[in-house]
């Protein structure tokens, strides 16, 4: 452990102006005290720390009998670095800070501070006389956008899910049912009599978890909640790694909801974005007057999608930093899955450029080769270190094994986001039903691949702005067909093999486009269509929750069968999911889907068992808005009639524009 003597009081002009600005580092007799193990110094080096953050940012502690607040700073390629706030008038010569050795590390001991003091570090750069006060990497609270500056902060809390987080350590999760609530928390709800303002963590914490509840949803994802400058890029550029965003209350205030979250028996999912970050002055961008945390050349480091830097993730200080953070999230606010954003961006040297606009790597191929070794190795870390989390890659490309474990040759994730079946889904339904038998592969194609990865099927926040319009709105026809298709859409998604996404207000047919400054508009669940889709909603949540066979198989070919898929004259579609119960015996359940809005009565489906077979779901029903076509067919027995390959048939009258499910429950 190295331990240096110096300690700077509040007010001590130990370092004159001049000096700062000329001398270049301080001597070792400068330097001050620092409780950074020589051992975490190796790891950070290394590209190996999973928990740096224990010992850079600003921690208060007491040293020689004073309480007050170590900071420490990577910043290698400084002059001088001093920490600057309100409690030095931000004066860079106030508390100038020690080079750690050799580390590029610097550090201060300032006693007297406490809680709350916000801050940033001044940093002179050997490049070109360059200057610049930034916010603390590290830091674990910051100052509300559009004020900059970090914040002091203890990350004390008092949690009291045991219980979940017991339970969630011997969960299986492919085994077990996942429906995730995307959500985007400062737009989720408003305070009408508060000028519309966003609900804060706390009040979240009085109105989600029971909303999610009631609703069925197993898990919530929250878009980017790192602290973040520009509300409208909804959390994707963050500033504050380490940091909850303060627009909606301080950090013990988020502990608070995910507390509550797992009290209501709701698994807490946060959007992860190690693939890019702004470069605005205070935040990680030429940090310390050179390309710290990213690239140097541009065609490496710099996103001309988002305007953003591309991380370095060759240095292994970088590699530490981006470990340590995801860690942090698991470690400290008990998180149970991390969904890592753009992880397409990050396996292409070229993506979104043009030849000439990237550099291939060692071998002259495309692949960047170090963000693979990087993702294998924050997947290997984070499930090593927090039993049953999930990781979840948002990755649009046809790149082998996302989720499949490093030593196959995979990337090691646990699922990844379905973009093929949500472009091809919502491709299929935005045609009028009766241009949709020229388009029949777009449903049944996705079963080609279906059990290549552990797949999510996502219908996110991505498909309802910039102009793409609501769900519910991409639908064709009038608006019951429109309402009819939602509720079709959905029936798709719920019944088909793999874990389910739903973005906030898709839920109730939102018919607006969602707008990050604006609230749901939640008026329209007073209105029937929009709360038929609600409750069908609900209704497919607890029907995918307990029936096994729905969920037990969802990454595996065993849980699906094509009964009938080559019927694109009538646009129906059947098949089974099979799956083992609790005795230990299979279940199947037969899906079958009108994409038309003609009723289809008496449509013969062959099965594999002969006996009873009890409805499910319905999307018909007219308790979700529907016409209730086939509402007096509660249940079929079978027929010694051969159909579709399989020895016994059951006639179902399938009704316009909808779904049914029927569960075999007798011989």
């Amino acid at each position: 452990m190295i331990v240096l003597s110096a300690i700077y009081p509040v007010g001590s002009h130990a370092l004159a102006p001049s000096r700062l600005g000329a001398a270049g580092p301080p001597t070792p007799m400068d330097m001050p005290h620092t409780t950074v193990p020589s051992d975490d110094l190796f790891l950070f080096n290394e590209g190996t720390h999973c928990r740096l953050y224990r010992h850079l940012g600003a921690h208060m502690r007491e040293e020689q009998g004073q309480r007050g607040i170590r900071f420490t700073v990577w910043a290698p390629n400084a002059r001088a670095v001093s920490v600057v706030g309100g409690f030095n008038g931000w004066n860079a010569s106030e508390h100038p800070m020690g080079a750690v050795e050799s580390s590029g590390l610097w550090s201060v001991f300032v006693p007297g501070l406490a809680e709350g003091e916000s801050y940033k570090y001044h940093i002179c750069s050997h490049h070109d006389g360059y200057e610049v006060q930034k916010a603390d990497p590290f830091a674990f609270h910051a100052e509300t956008p559009p004020h900059t500056a970090s914040k002091v902060w203890g990350l004390e809390y008092q949690w009291n899910d045991s219980d979940w987080m017991h339970r969630r350590a011997e969960q299986d999760p492919y085994a077990k049912p996942m429906s995730i609530y995307e959500m985007h928390a400062g737009s989720w709800r408003g305070v009408p009599e508060d000028r519309g303002r966003s609900l804060s963590y706390r009040e979240m914490a009085r109105d989600l978890p029971g909303y999610l509840n009631h609703m069925g949803f197993t898990h919530v994802e929250f878009m980017p909640i790192m602290e973040h400058p520009l509300l409208q890029s909804w959390g994707y550029q963050t500033t504050g790694y380490f940091a909850p965003t303060s627009r909606y209350g301080t950090p013990q205030d988020f502990m608070f909801l995910i507390d509550t979250l797992h009290q209501h028996g709701i698994g807490v999912i946060l959007d992860w974005v190690p693939s890019h970050f702004p470069l605005d002055q205070h935040g990680l961008a030429f940090f310390d007057g050179t390309h710290l945390y990213e690239h140097s050349d541009p065609r490496q480091g710099f996103h001309p999608d988002w305007t953003t830097g591309i991380f370095n993730y060759r240095r292994h200080e970088v590699r530490s930093f981006l470990l340590s953070n995801a860690c942090f999230w698991l470690d400290k606010y008990h998180i149970d899955g991390l969904r890592v954003d753009a992880v397409a961006s990050m396996l292409y040297l070229d993506y979104s450029r043009k030849e000439g606009q990237w550099i291939p790597n060692a071998h002259g191929g495309n692949e960047n080769l170090e963000a693979i070794d990087f993702l294998r190795q924050f997947n290997a870390a984070v499930y090593r270190e927090h039993p049953g989390i999930v990781t979840i890659a948002e990755e649009s490309t046809a790149w082998s094994g996302v989720s499949r474990a490093a030593h196959t040759g995979g990337l090691g994730f646990g699922f990844k986001w379905d973009m093929g079946w949500m472009n091809d889904t919502l491709r299929y339904f935005s045609k009028e039903a009766v241009h949709r038998r020229y388009h029949h592969n777009d449903l049944t194609f996705r079963a080609i691949y279906a059990f290549t990865e552990n797949y999510v099927l996502p219908l996110s926040h991505d498909e309802v702005v910039h102009g793409k319009g609501s769900l519910v709105n991409k639908m064709p026809g009038d608006d019951w067909q429109k309402f009819a298709n939602l509720r079709l859409l959905l029936a798709n998604q719920w019944l088909s093999p793999a874990k389910k996404l739903l973005f906030m207000g898709c839920e109730f047919g939102q018919r607006d486009e969602w707008d990050c400054d604006s609230s749901l508009d939640w008026h329209l669940t007073e209105f029937a269509p929009h709360r038929g889709v609600q409750d069908f909603v609900k209704a497919l949540n607890a029907v995918y929750a307990a029936e096994p066979a729905l969920h037990g198989l969802d990454c595996d070919s065993a849980g699906f069968e094509w009964v009938h898929h080559h019927d694109a004259d009538t646009s129906v579609v059947a098949f089974l999911r099979l799956g083992p119960g609790a005795d230990g015996k299979l279940r199947r359940v037969l899906c079958a889907a009108n994409h038309t809005p003609v009723p289809r009565p008496g449509y013969r489906l062959g099965v594999p068992v002969s006996g009873r077979w009890e409805k499910l779901i319905d999307s018909d029903d007219p308790v979700f808005g529907g016409g209730g076509f086939a509402q007096e067919q509660r249940d079929t027995v079978t027929e010694p009639v051969g159909e579709h390959s399989r020895p016994h048939s059951i006639v179902l009258d399938l009704p316009p524009l909808a779904a049914v499910a029927f569960i075999h429950v007798a011989e």
